[in-house]
């Protein structure tokens, strides 16, 4: 008995370790995929993506979230878990990942497995351990919950083909947005080598959707599809830079994906930054509403920044910073103005527009039917007409908008005036929690 708890007590500790060591990992992303049990598996999943919970920092909480170990070969500037460092190093095994996964299932803490590993030895050891884990879960253990899994560049092509049968989504971290900037701080690592395993995804991703229209019952290949995530604020890149590389990603790989994570200086190191104002919070929140124009909005990079322009105005949110620039196409009548230019005026989302496309078919609308469909009107007041009335009169003028939107006081993003707690939730905040 004195050996059992002694034993327990050691994986309890590795979980500490390598649970707060993957609080970096902001790619913890879980939609996209359907995944029956058949009735005799353990756990499901199913495509609107698992019941989320977050810290208070926005970090995802639903996922058992870990790394397989921290112990690395590479020795990365801005990389809490870099060799030289000098931290608590622990490693699980594939039995003892499984163990925590099926126990905290059962128990309703977590319904899927966000699994990242920092290098053990080489590319090739590590990916084996990886695979060996998740073969582990899906045909031993039955286990048919969402699994979210790191692809290691340099790792063996067959390697990463098969764990991909396995997994629900993988990903392969580019680290920082540039290859002038991984050199400066992460030699070690090529970005040609980075961008292998997403290629080699991409593909399999295509393949393996051909495959299933000829036939149904196929294996499926990463179903969720892949993403990436980039250290913002590490390196000198502006806000144009970085938003023309997700650009590429989405449309040359085809990612589902793109993360962007405020760097948070966690080493000390002349070539990394000083923030005396701490991680550069609004500007990753800048940056994840320009992505997400990008994605479901039609918008493109070059209309939102230039050049001449490479950063994002702080006081406003980048949809309304290129209405203000654009003001030549507005105001926008809403009981004829085509989906794709409602989803262009501030304060119409992507559903709000659809709904508004849809009620208008069957009468006309008021400012208080465009309320109700989610319409946010203190932004979108300024830049629509709806029955060809304004809801109030308002000058189509720059100064003259921006000035109201600004007393609005514009809500910014938790924290981004306030002092940040970095601290990570853990499973081990909740006193019941017991090994």
């Amino acid at each position: 008995m004195g050996a059992w708890v002694g034993q327990q007590m050691d994986l309890q500790r590795k979980l500490e370790i390598l649970a707060d060591a993957a609080k970096y990992d902001v790619a913890c992303t879980s939609s996209g995929v359907d995944r029956g049990n058949g009735k005799k598996g353990m756990g499901n999943c199913i495509a609107p993506g698992i019941c989320h919970s977050f810290s208070s920092d926005g970090r995802c909480l639903s996922l058992l979230k870990i790394l397989f170990t921290n112990e690395c070969v590479f020795d990365c500037k801005y990389c809490i878990n870099r060799r030289s460092n000098d931290v608590p190093r622990a490693s699980f095994t594939p039995q003892e990942v499984c163990d925590l996964v099926i126990g905290f299932y059962r128990r309703n803490y977590i319904e899927g497995l966000f699994l990242s590993s920092g290098i053990l030895r080489s590319p090739d050891v590590t990916m084996e351990l990886l695979y060996q884990t998740l073969y582990k879960l899906r045909r031993e253990y039955d286990f048919q919950g969402y699994i979210h899994v790191k692809a290691i560049p340099g790792a063996d092509a067959r390697l990463i083909e098969k764990t991909g049968y396995l997994a629900d989504r993988m990903s392969v971290n580019l680290e920082l947005p540039t290859a002038e900037g991984l050199q400066a701080l992460a030699p070690q690592k090529k970005r040609e080598k980075m961008l292998a395993p997403i290629q080699q995804v991409q593909k399999g991703c295509t393949q393996n959707k051909q495959e299933l229209m000829l036939y149904r019952h196929a294996p499926k290949f990463v179903p969720a599809g892949q993403s990436t995530q980039m250290i913002i604020g590490a390196t000198g890149e502006n806000d144009w830079q970085i938003l023309k590389v997700a650009e590429h990603m989405y449309r040359r790989y085809e990612l589902k994906r793109v993360f962007y994570s405020a760097f948070l200086r966690v080493n000390e190191d002349s070539l990394l930054p000083v923030l005396p104002g701490g991680p550069p919070l609004l500007r990753e929140h800048r940056l994840y509403q320009a992505d997400w124009l990008l994605r479901f909005y039609g918008f493109g990079a070059e209309e939102l920044l230039t050049e001449d322009k490479p950063d994002f105005n702080l006081l406003l949110d980048p949809k309304c910073d290129w209405a203000l620039r654009h003001l030549e196409r507005f105001p926008v009548e809403v009981m004829k103005a085509d989906y794709h230019t409602l989803l262009r005026v501030p304060g119409i989302g992507y559903r709000s527009a659809q709904r508004i496309v849809k009620a208008r078919r069957l009468g006309t609308l008021d400012y208080q039917n465009l309320k109700k469909m989610g319409v946010v009107l203190k932004r979108a007041v300024y830049f629509i007409t709806c029955g060809g009335k304004q809801m109030y009169p308002v000058k189509l003028k720059e100064d003259y908008i921006l000035r109201n939107l600004l007393d609005g006081k514009e809500k910014l993003p938790g924290g981004a005036k306030k002092e940040v707690s970095y601290r990570q939730l853990t499973l081990f905040d909740d006193p019941r929690f017991s090994v």
